[in-house]
């Protein structure tokens, strides 16, 4: 598989279509997180970015929360902003893309003004995070079933 791909903001239907398919493929088939709970509220308002391969196969997606609709998930301090949903097509593993795709959130975070980002991460991904800056806080806790851990990043 080749590794040139472009990270962009998901702007109209095709592209949050491509970034739902990447979450179907990686949440509900592989690790089967029930599909009705995966899709929510949030999508509609949340900020997507969506990496593609040059021909425009998708690899990989995540979703900033910001503002109101991220309060209930960062303390309810507004100026942090909430990064989840992030998934890597098996295929796209090892290539970087879940970099891109984390830089890609914080950056649009930093452009609307917000001071730090946080995450609830499955709890074997929690070095992944830790090598981009971010530090765990809490306990460990449950989400659909799988253990998570919440962590946070300055901005």
């Amino acid at each position: 598989m080749s590794s040139a791909f472009v990270v962009r903001v998901a702007e109209d239907a095709a592209d949050r279509e491509a970034c739902f398919a990447v979450r179907k493929a990686v949440f509900v088939v592989e690790q089967r997180v029930p599909e009705d709970i995966e899709y929510d509220a949030y999508d509609a308002g949340a900020l997507h970015v969506l990496a593609v391969r040059e021909d425009g196969l998708p690899l990989g997606t995540g979703r900033l929360l910001y503002g109101e609709e991220a309060a209930a998930k960062t303390g309810g301090d507004l100026g942090v902003g909430s990064l989840g949903r992030l998934a890597v097509t098996r295929d796209a593993r090892g290539l970087g893309v879940g970099v891109a795709l984390v830089r890609a959130i914080e950056d649009a975070a930093r452009a609307r003004g917000l001071s730090a980002v946080d995450l609830h991460a499955q709890t074997h991904a929690t070095g992944f995070y830790e090598r981009l800056g971010y530090e765990a806080y809490g306990p460990e806790f449950p989400d659909a079933g799988i253990p998570h851990r919440a962590m946070r990043r300055a901005l």
